[in-house]
């Protein structure tokens, strides 16, 4: 596993403010990031289309399969065609030949998020928060950081959340475009960390391991950068909005 430019944070104190701020129903924006942020926003992961399909963004998708694109769409909802749509389709009843990773928001807009998030973090250090179920600790003897990096950090407290328990790593904003399995010494298998946030906590960012796009919350002018850049496909939410597979109530 290759860590570059991130230190193990023995005192998960400093992620104590997070679980008061989480509630609401499982699923929903404010049971993942936490509550009390004036703006929300939700950004889908990219779409991974099969060879010669000229589809980039689930809206796109959406013009496919006939469905509609909205803030609270679910990607197993878009993906199933309408009659007459004539795309191939996998025994679900999905398209088959695009997906998209849950967990894992990709290196290109991760950095694009990264760049908007820069300006209002002011270049504080930022705290890293990772799933510990990723089976890091039989990565060890072929990571590229330094063994007492990832050694300390599996011997360290971890921060629990509901339902999920987390390594706690402390490091700069664009460190997180260093976090990934080292599979080989040319392949590197990225992983974007699922909790991120600054020193003065002004905003949050967090990926579910099972939802198929990152939420961040902030002060408006912030969310609304995130929401215009042009690298990302992003739609406003709020925290008590469903993101559940029951949550598209348009698209049924």
């Amino acid at each position: 596993m290759t860590m570059e430019g991130l230190q193990s944070v023995p005192d998960v104190g400093v992620a104590a403010w997070i679980a008061p701020r989480l509630g609401g129903p499982v699923g929903s924006v404010g049971f993942v990031v936490p509550r009390g942020y004036p703006a929300y926003a939700r950004v889908l992961h990219p779409v991974q289309a099969g060879q010669g399909v000229g589809v980039t963004t689930w809206a796109r998708v959406c013009a496919a399969t006939g469905r509609v694109p909205h803030a609270l769409m679910q990607w197993l909802r878009i993906t199933r065609p309408v009659r007459g749509a004539g795309l191939p389709t996998a025994g679900d009843g999905r398209w088959s030949e695009v997906d998209v990773e849950p967990g894992n928001l990709e290196q290109g807009s991760l950095r694009a998020l990264l760049d908007v998030l820069a300006a209002s973090t002011r270049g504080q250090d930022c705290l890293h928060a990772l799933w510990d179920g990723y089976g890091w600790a039989a990565m060890i003897g072929r990571s590229t950081a330094p063994a007492p990096v990832l050694d300390e950090a599996l011997a360290a407290p971890r921060v629990t959340l509901p339902g999920r328990d987390y390594l706690l790593f402390g490091g700069r904003l664009h460190a997180a475009l260093h976090i990934g399995d080292q599979v080989t010494d040319g392949w590197v298998l990225p992983q974007s960390p699922n909790l991120l946030w600054p020193a003065d906590r002004s905003w949050c960012l967090a990926t579910e391991v099972d939802f198929d796009s990152t939420l961040v919350g902030g002060q408006p002018g912030l969310v609304a950068a995130v929401l215009a850049h042009p690298g990302l496909e992003a739609w406003p939410v709020t925290e008590d909005d469903d993101l559940s597979a029951l949550g598209d109530r348009v698209n049924s």
